[in-house]
C-alpha cells in the first residue's frame, strides 16, 4: 500500500476487510486519505517490530545521595561536558558539580562500568552500568564478612577506603579474609586500597602477601611494606645485588668549604643501554633500601641530591619516592620541589597521588604563581575542586600570562590558553570564575568562547540554587 501511494496510485481495493469498515466513505479521495491514517498509526505504534531476546528487564538507575543539577543549569552542563575533550576530563566536571552538592542527570553523563576515579556518590551508577540487577545493588548496610557479597564492587570500592580511613583494622580483616578467593586482578585492587591508613599495624599481612600467587600483588605489597620502612631488596654486595647495581649510577660527593656535606649525583651515562637500565632499577628497586645502602636516611639522601644535573634521573628518583618512599619522605621532597618553583615543582606532581589536600594546593599554588607550563596542571592527582581564590592567580604570573595570550594574536598559545582556562575552571572558587570570566573576556577572548564553559558553570554554582 505504501509503494502504491508513492507511485501515485489508489490502494483502497488492497486494504484489509477490517480497514475498509473504517475506511468506507462516499469519496474516492476520503477513502485513500482515511486509510491513509490508518496505515500511519499501523506503523508508528501496531508494527513496531518485537524486543530482540537478548534483551533483560533492569531494576530502575539507582537514586543518589544528592539532588540533581538544576534544570536551569543543564545547559550549562552540556556545554562544559561537551568541551570537555576526553573521559577524564567529563570526570572532572562530574567532580566539580559534586563538590557544590548536586549529580549529573543520567542522560547527561554516566560513568563507565569501569570507572574508579568519578565521585564516590556514583558507586551505584558504575555498578548499574556493569550490571547489578538484583536487589543488593540497592541496599545500604554497613560492610561486613556478612553482607561482602551484598556489595557491587563499587560500593565495595567506596566502603573499604572509607573504613581504612575509619577503622583500618576491620577493614584489612575485610581484606584478608575474604580478599583470599578473588581473583588476581580483584586481590591487586584490594590490596591497593591498603594505602589509605596505612600503618604498622598493617605489617604482618602485607608480609603474608610474599606468598600470593600473584606477581603483581606480591609487587604492590612489597612498595607498601617500603613506605612503612621495612626492608623490601636487601642489599649484599652480590654481583646479582640490583641495589648496588642501582647506586654504582650514583655519584658520592662533597659540598661546601666549612661545613662540608655530602651530596648525591647521577653519572654520566655513556650509552642508551645504561639509561635503560637505570630506568629500570629506580623502578624495581626501593628508596629505603637505596638510601640505606648509602648510609642515609630518607630526608637526609633526599636533601642531598643535585637536582638539575640529569633531568632524567631527578625524574626517576621523585617517582621512585612516590612509589616506596615514607610518607615524611614524600612530604620533605615535595616541600623542596615546591620551594624551588619552575621545572621542579612540576615534577612535584608526581607526588600528588601520596600528598594531602593541602600538599596538592601548595604545588598548585607554586605553579600558578610561575605563571608556566599551566598544562601540568592536568596531571594532579586527585585534585579537590573549587578552592582556589582569587590571590592566588593575582598575586602570581599566571593572571597577565592569561592576559597576553588572549590579547595576542598567536593561535596555537590561544588555544593553549582556552585548555588552562578548562583546569582553572575546575580548581576555581565560583567568585573566582566569575572574576576570571570578566578579565579574559576584557582582554579579548569572545565572551560566547567554549573555553569558558566550566568557569561559567562553576560560577553559577555559587549560590547552590536547588530550583
Amino acid at each position: 500500500m505504501r509503494d502504491g501511494w508513492i507511485s501515485g496510485g489508489a490502494m483502497f481495493e488492497f486494504a484489509p476487510v477490517e480497514w475498509k469498515e473504517v475506511a468506507t466513505a462516499s469519496n474516492s479521495d476520503e477513502r485513500e486519505r482515511r486509510l491513509l491514517a490508518i496505515a500511519a498509526q499501523a506503523l508508528d505504534v501496531a508494527l513496531r517490530p518485537a524486543a530482540p531476546k537478548s534483551l533483560k528487564r533492569r531494576l530502575p538507575l539507582p537514586v543518589l545521595a544528592l539532588p540533581m543539577l538544576p534544570e536551569r543549569l543543564r545547559p550549562l552542563l552540556r556545554a562544559a561536558l561537551k568541551y570537555a575533550a576526553d573521559a577524564r576530563l567529563k570526570t572532572r566536571v562530574a567532580a566539580l558539580v559534586a563538590s557544590r552538592g548536586f549529580v549529573l542527570h543520567p542522560m547527561d553523563w554516566m560513568p563507565a562500568a569501569t570507572d574508579q576515579e568519578s565521585p564516590d556518590i556514583y558507586a551505584p551508577w558504575v555498578d548499574w552500568q556493569a550490571g547489578a540487577d538484583s536487589e543488593k545493588q540497592s541496599r545500604r548496610e554497613d560492610l561486613t564478612a556478612e553482607t561482602w557479597d551484598d556489595f557491587y564492587p563499587a560500593a565495595r570500592r567506596s566502603a573499604l577506603i572509607d573504613l581504612r580511613r575509619s577503622a583500618p583494622a576491620l577493614a584489612r580483616t575485610l581484606i584478608e579474609t575474604k580478599g583470599a578467593s578473588e581473583p588476581a586482578e580483584v586481590r591487586l585492587a584490594l590490596v591497593e586500597l591498603m594505602r589509605f591508613g596505612l600503618g604498622a599495624d598493617d605489617v604482618p599481612f602485607l608480609k603474608s602477601l610474599s606468598a600470593d600467587r600473584s606477581g603483581k600483588v606480591r609487587e604492590m605489597a612489597g612498595r607498601l611494606l617500603a613506605r612503612l620502612g621495612e626492608r623490601g631488596n636487601p642489599a649484599d654486595g652480590g654481583s646479582e645485588d640490583p641495589i648496588a647495581e642501582l647506586a654504582a649510577f650514583i655519584e658520592e660527593g662533597k659540598s661546601g668549604f666549612i661545613r662540608r656535606r655530602t651530596t648525591y649525583a647521577p653519572v654520566k651515562l655513556k650509552s642508551p643501554a645504561q639509561q635503560a637500565r637505570r630506568a629500570d632499577l629506580f623502578a624495581s628497586c626501593y628508596f629505603g633500601d637505596l638510601v640505606a645502602h648509602f648510609g642515609k636516611t630518607e630526608a637526609d639522601f633526599i636533601g642531598a641530591w643535585q637536582f638539575g644535573v640529569d633531568d632524567g634521573a631527578d625524574l626517576f628518583l621523585v617517582r621512585m619516592v612516590a612509589a616506596s618512599g615514607g610518607d615524611a619522605a614524600v612530604a620533605s621532597l615535595a616541600d623542596l620541589l615546591a620551594a624551588a618553583g619552575g621545572r621542579l615543582a612540576i615534577l612535584g606532581l608526581q607526588l600528588t597521588a601520596r600528598l594531602d589536600s593541602g600538599g596538592k594546593r601548595v604545588l598548585i599554588r607554586q605553579i600558578l604563581n610561575d605563571g608556566q607550563n599551566l598544562a601540568a596542571l592536568n596531571m594532579v592527582e586527585g585534585a579537590e575542586a573549587g578552592w582556589l581564590e582569587w590571590g592566588d592567580l593575582a598575586k602570581g604570573k599566571t593572571l597577565s600570562a592569561l592576559r597576553s595570550a588572549v590579547s595576542g594574536d598567536n593561535d596555537v598559545v590561544k588555544r593553549n590558553t582556552e585548555q588552562h582556562l578548562e583546569s582553572i575552571g575546575f580548581l576555581a572558587t565560583a567568585a573566582t570564575a566569575e572574576k576570571l570570566i570578566g578579565e579574559v573576556v576584557a582582554a579579548g577572548l569572545p565572551p560566547a568562547s567554549p573555553s569558558l564553559s566550566l568557569l561559567r558553570l562553576n560560577a553559577a554554582l555559587a549560590a547552590n540554587p536547588t530550583t
